[in-house]
Formats: structure tokens, C-alpha cells, sequence
């Protein structure tokens, strides 16, 4: 079954592209999720209609997160955590954490968003990735310290 895609899917393409999907899979999970409408006559024309706005809907949205991108290279999160011997944290340090220390900086980040290579279980410093945006990432610097 051939349809329009609403919005980038990872594994099939971007916004405004016509896939070839299996049956299934269009009608169970791409159209309930209004991430795809099927590609008719009609549905071509009207998605054509509306691609410019769209298009520019977009350019926006990425405009907004190279900005947000820019000032988050400038941030240096501090996160306080129980520690013991040699600089152990008694747990670790999540996603969570970090984008709960962003809103207090006033960044409204998705946890998410915010890529952990490996597990934060020591006291230090850290460069963590945050996609903002399916071509936009930024680095945010984060120092772990012993409570």
C-alpha cells in the first residue's frame, strides 16, 4: 500500500514522502497514528496544496532549535548527587535528572531527547547530546557533584 507520510518516520523516510508499506502495517499503525494518510488522487493533491506551509512550518521549528542548540552549548549543568568512596554515586545520573537541571536553567527539553552514551555513575564532568531536532543536536556540559 502506497501513503503519504505526515511526519519523519526513522526507518521509512520524511515528512512528504509516498513509501510503499505493507498493508498491515499502514492500516495498524501508520494511519491510527496519523503518521501517514493513504496516497490517493485526492489526498496527493491536497498534501501538494498544503506542502509549502508545511515547509515552512518546519524550517521554523528547526530555526528555533538551532537557537536553542546555540545556547545550550553555553550551559553548564551542575547536578548534586550522593557520593561515596572514590567518587562512586550511590545510583546514577539520568535523563531525568539532567532535564529536570535544563528546566531549572529554563530549557523545556524532553527527557527523551537527551542521549546517554553510558551510565553516569562517577563524580565529573560530561558532554551530553540532546537531538533537538531530526537534524539539529547540541552538547550540554554536565558536572556531577558529591552532595
Amino acid at each position: 500500500m502506497k501513503v503519504i507520510l505526515k511526519d519523519d518516520v526513522k526507518s521509512l523516510g520524511h515528512m512528504g514522502d509516498v513509501v510503499n508499506v505493507s498493508d498491515g502495517y499502514a492500516r495498524n499503525f501508520l494511519i491510527p497514528q496519523k503518521m501517514a494518510v493513504e496516497a490517493n488522487t485526492a489526498n496527493i493533491k491536497e498534501f501538494e496544496h498544503h506542502k509549502k506551509t508545511i515547509s515552512a512550518k518546519a524550517a521554523k521549528i528547526k530555526d528555533a532549535s538551532k537557537v536553542t542548540a546555540e545556547k545550550l552549548a553555553a550551559v553548564i549543568v551542575t547536578i548534586k548527587a550522593k557520593a561515596g568512596e572514590e567518587d562512586k554515586l550511590f545510583g546514577s545520573v539520568t535523563s531525568m535528572d539532567i532535564a529536570q537541571a535544563l528546566a531549572a536553567e529554563g530549557f523545556d527539553i524532553d527527557k527523551k531527547k537527551i542521549q546517554i552514551d553510558e551510565p553516569i555513575k562517577r563524580v565529573g564532568e560530561y558532554a551530553i547530546q540532546v537531538k533537538l531536532h531530526s537534524d539539529v543536536a547540541a552538547t550540554v556540559n554536565v558536572h556531577v557533584v558529591p552532595e
